[in-house]
């Protein structure tokens, strides 16, 4: 396999005439943020762009999103979005991408475009779409487009499969081969067959289940499962799904229905995808089973299913604060909790310690280690190496996944014949470009986090991140010195103040000498030039080696240094 070392690629040189260049500035080494750039000849294609949802060590963070730097000043030049399905970590970043220029066509699927119009409305934006079907193929610039139906945990997914002069790529999104799927919809290997038939020069395809060997089960062996846990529940049963689950919430009111009970649907994102979902004909919902959460008390806690978000152990999601106590529907003992949905990989301890919660309140958690009331949407091994054996590309850049299962996917290329070298192992912002249908890695691109933060959208940096980690794992230490520089002398101070280290303020008296004496060393006569800044410098030195000493701490060290 040509393998990364971004250490030893630098910026691509400038792109030759009918060459193609594949750009993924999210989703590679991660799961979540799927976006990629395809330039030819001047313009850019985008396909997805998605958001990444925080991790513990990223606090105070909302979403994560592609880092579009290397296109910032070229978005003239995009002819369009290219959106393979309705998921958060495909569409997400859509919108702060359409607020740069808002006039970016958006295709994609009859779903697709519902609920990325949906999400646009919020940021007051309106769209330029166009709704593509399977077997649709549209002229996009310099690009050629011609869209394939996959299998996935949400309805309506493509793959698309680009034609350009410098040779052919198809791009599966995430897919799987489900033969029972529960819309009827299957992955159609027949075109997948007849593309391969014509060549395809580079295939980028989903890498998030490569390790899992086999292929995965089909979504119809989960509706007995719900329906069972259902109809055993002696009291309120609660189900914590993605919110664009359609699928999963279309069984969970099956089961509802089978035993007599109203659902609930729970969450603003939830109640609106599932409306979108129900008016174009994606959910079948029964008569009079939906009631509003404000008439949850008119029935028995027996005669109720709540629908809700929650199942990563998001923070703020309903089933997280229903397990924190701080949600206005309470978790009592003898409730049973369903969590319809399997972990992405970062999540586990979020979603441990909602599961932990929910436990202490005497609730019965079921959930995928214990039952099977989820599989996964994206193709196991088995699955995989049955699309190469269809396809048989060229190249193969494995996308959607850690690094592990990149590695993984390539792996399975090479059994069925990918010569190592035509198996190309990327990061975000690695640069491959193709030529004739030849493809290899020619540069590396700076590609990082961009935070949003509240209101703020890439302002927030690592080294801020770094600061609010430090804040709470070690604490905070404030030191206010006046000085006269005249007489260089202490004139107040040092006050030292501290919050989250655990001791006392008197436990500093030992150190106050010690900052007055390097001052006052500082500014005397040898010292007369030091700024500000380094008098300050001095005390958070001073202090730091001591407190790491004494206290076995590394509290963030805020020093001011004040001139009377």
């Amino acid at each position: 396999m040509t393998h990364w070392n971004t250490t030893d690629l630098s910026e691509p040189s400038a792109l030759a005439k009918d060459t193609l260049r594949v750009i993924p500035l999210g989703g590679l080494g991660e799961v979540g943020r799927n976006m990629t750039v395809f330039e030819i000849n001047g313009q850019l294609l985008v396909v997805d762009c998605g958001v990444l949802f925080p991790e513990e060590t990223q606090p105070g963070v909302d979403l994560i999103l592609p880092d579009i730097n290397h296109i910032r000043e070229r978005l003239d030049d995009i002819v369009a979005i290219v959106l393979t399905h309705g998921h958060e970590d495909h569409i997400g970043a859509v919108p702060y991408l359409l607020k740069r220029r808002p006039d970016i066509p958006i295709l994609g699927s009859q779903l697709t475009l519902a609920l990325i119009e949906a999400k646009l409305q919020e940021h007051r934006i309106k769209p330029f779409t166009m709704a593509v079907r399977e077997g649709q193929v549209e002229r996009l610039g310099e690009f050629e487009c011609e869209f394939v139906a996959v299998n996935h945990s949400i309805p309506d997914a493509l793959a698309v499969f680009l034609r350009t002069k410098a040779g052919t790529v198809l791009h599966t999104g995430d897919f799987k081969m489900d033969q029972l799927p529960l819309d009827g919809r299957i992955t159609d290997l027949r075109h997948f067959a007849r593309l391969g038939e014509e060549g395809v020069d580079l295939f980028l395809t989903d890498s998030t289940n490569a390790e899992v060997p086999g292929f995965i089960s089909s979504e119809k062996a989960i509706g007995p499962v719900l329906a069972d846990v259902v109809a055993r529940a002696k009291q309120r049963v609660i189900v914590a799904s993605f919110s664009s689950h359609v699928h999963r919430v279309q069984q969970v009111l099956d089961a509802a229905v089978a035993s007599g009970r109203k659902v609930v649907l729970m969450g603003r994102s939830m109640i609106r995808n599932m409306a979108i979902a129900e008016k174009l004909g994606y959910l079948d919902v029964p008569p009079n089973v939906l009631v509003d959460q404000k008439k949850v008390g008119d029935y028995r806690d027996d005669q109720i299913v709540i629908m809700c978000t929650g199942s990563q152990g998001e923070p703020m999601a309903a089933l997280s604060r229903m397990a924190n106590g701080d949600h206005k529907v309470q978790v009592n003992a003898g409730d049973t909790v369903i969590l319809a949905s399997s972990l992405i990989p970062g999540n586990e301890n979020s979603v441990f310690r909602v599961i932990n919660g929910l436990m202490r309140l005497g609730a019965e958690v079921v959930h995928k280690g214990n039952a099977k009331v989820h599989v996964s949407g994206h193709a196991g091994a088995g699955e995989l190496l049955y699309c190469y054996n269809i396809v048989e590309p060229e190249y193969v850049m494995p996308v959607h996944g850690e690094i592990r299962h990149l590695i993984a996917n390539g792996n399975l290329a090479q059994e069925t014949g990918v010569p190592a070298d035509h198996v190309l192992l990327a990061e975000n912002g690695t640069v491959v470009d193709m030529h004739s249908g030849a493809a290899k890695i020619t540069g590396q691109v700076e590609c990082g986090f961009i935070y949003v933060d509240g209101s703020s959208v890439g302002e927030i940096t690592d080294a801020d991140l770094k600061d609010r980690m430090t804040l709470g794992e070690e604490g905070f230490i404030s030191v206010i010195t006046v000085v006269n520089r005249d007489t260089g002398k202490i004139v107040s101070g040092p006050d030292i103040h501290a919050r989250g280290v655990a001791e006392e303020d008197t436990v500093f008296n030992e150190i106050r000498p010690r900052i007055s004496a390097a001052l006052e060393d500082a500014l005397g006569e040898s010292g007369k030039n030091h700024t500000t800044h380094q008098l300050q410098q001095i005390v958070r030195r001073t202090v730091g080696s001591w407190v790491s000493r004494k206290l076995r701490r590394k509290p963030m060290i805020v020093p001011v240094v004040v001139e009377a």
